[in-house]
């Protein structure tokens, strides 16, 4: 009976069901995103759908369907460089949001209880946690495993193969198979052939990952290792130097052998947690849970591009994507227990949004006004004619009193930590 609803829930039929697309299209509209090639938005994608779906679904059932071309962008990587993304048309997203609905639940029971990236009710966070409890229980040393730029490199026959053990409608094969191959449009307008990888950018494309990676958490398993995967980071916990070493080349040997994706060896390697970093957290030879030297650093990095004063934004604009920044990279941090390295940039965060202010008001006259404004009196309103390098300034007494860090907080300048702190 499981077998035949399996059977039943991966045929195209369930996937273009009225309940299912109406979901899909839902989540597709919640998640907003950009268009893609043929320029239409959610708003123009639904008056096509809303005139020609039934056109469209015949065309699935029949096998005629044909994916548009995929838009690419180049967007910045956390650790520097660039990523492509793919991006599908909105159409194509929530046909393919439709597949992954339905795919999704049959893989899901059978994959790794180590795996935590794109899975329901599973986070960062989670995989964070599990690697505490490996190094608690004595495992001081990390075996981390890059594989060198995953998602274009995916071997597209075995994902297919894997995917076929519980897929069996031939039209549902070939429409994934198409979304695989989709052309890819580069800015330029040139068009290129995609022959491997699985596009970043669409619905399905973390699915498909995981079905592919899954054979290597079944394998680790199945040599006992502890070890936590979220998409394509991997690190493996191990008790000794030797033995990392030993798993860091064996492992490396399997993936490149059965995989037959290549592993970045300048960035695998082996060694003590706490000189290690996983999904932008440190994990100390204690258990403990801090953020990693380059999260600090990109933190660093984005507070001085958003504080630079030669924006074209309002104060409320510059407050507003401040505030959307560090909120949303807070809730993500504030798993760490060691806070240190974040509580001490407190100061040097306020000391930035003071100097882009005091560069903003631009000239002595502007400078004084705004002083005044802020409640500055008397002699103290000379500074605005001071020689005094904006970032000396920032620091003066005279700008903390214009702009104390309760006035900063009152009007959303916020530092989210201290917030939390002072609530505690």
């Amino acid at each position: 009976m499981l077998e035949e609803q399996t059977r039943q829930a991966a045929r195209l039929e369930s996937m273009l069901s009225k309940e299912n697309i109406t979901a899909a299209w839902l989540s597709v509209k919640a998640n907003s995103g950009a268009a893609g090639v043929d320029g239409k938005s959610i708003r123009q994608t639904s008056d096509l759908l809303r005139k020609h779906w039934e056109s469209i679904k015949s065309k699935l059932l029949a096998g005629t369907y044909r994916p548009s071309a995929v838009r690419l962008k180049d967007i910045p990587k956390a650790g520097g460089g660039t990523r492509t993304l793919g991006i599908p048309t909105v159409l194509d997203r929530m046909i393919q949001q439709a597949i992954h609905q339905r795919l999704s639940p049959l893989w899901e029971t059978e994959f790794s209880e180590h795996s935590h990236g794109f899975r329901p009710n599973r986070s960062a966070h989670d995989a964070i946690r599990e690697g505490q409890s490996y190094i608690q229980a004595g495992k001081g040393w990390v075996v981390d495993i890059d594989l060198k730029s995953f998602f274009d490199e995916v071997n597209q026959d075995i994902l297919m193969r894997h995917v076929a053990q519980k897929v069996e409608d031939k039209r549902v094969l070939r429409l994934i198979g198409s979304y695989l191959r989709a052309v890819r449009q580069s800015p330029d307008g040139s068009r290129e052939k995609r022959i491997k990888g699985t596009p970043q950018g669409g619905p399905l494309s973390p699915l498909l990952a995981n079905i592919y990676l899954d054979p290597l958490d079944k394998e680790l398993e199945g040599r006992g290792l502890s070890f936590v995967r979220y998409a394509d980071d991997i690190a493996i916990f191990t008790s000794s130097e030797r033995s990392a070493q030993r798993v860091l080349e064996s492992v490396i040997r399997w993936i490149e052998k059965t995989l037959k994706v290549p592993v970045n060896r300048d960035k695998s390697g082996s060694g003590p947690t706490d000189q290690s970093s996983l999904l932008g957290f440190r994990l100390y030879s204690d258990g403990r849970i801090g953020v990693a030297p380059k999260s600090i650093q990109r933190m660093k990095a984005r507070v001085r591009a958003l504080w630079n004063a030669q924006q074209n934004r309002t104060s409320k604009e510059l407050r507003d994507q401040w505030r959307k920044y560090i909120i949303g990279w807070w809730n993500y941090f504030k798993l760490a227990e060691g806070q240190w390295e974040v509580v001490d940039l407190s100061g040097w965060i306020r000391r930035h949004i003071r100097k882009c202010f005091w560069l903003r008001w631009s000239v002595p006259r502007g400078r004084r006004n705004a002083l005044k404004r802020l409640g500055i009196k008397n002699r103290s309103l000379g500074m605005a004619w001071s020689r005094k390098g904006a970032w000396p300034i920032a620091r003066h007494w005279v700008m903390h009193q214009a702009l104390p860090n309760a006035r900063l907080e009152h009007y959303g300048f916020t530092v989210p930590w201290m917030i939390a702190k002072a609530g505690n």
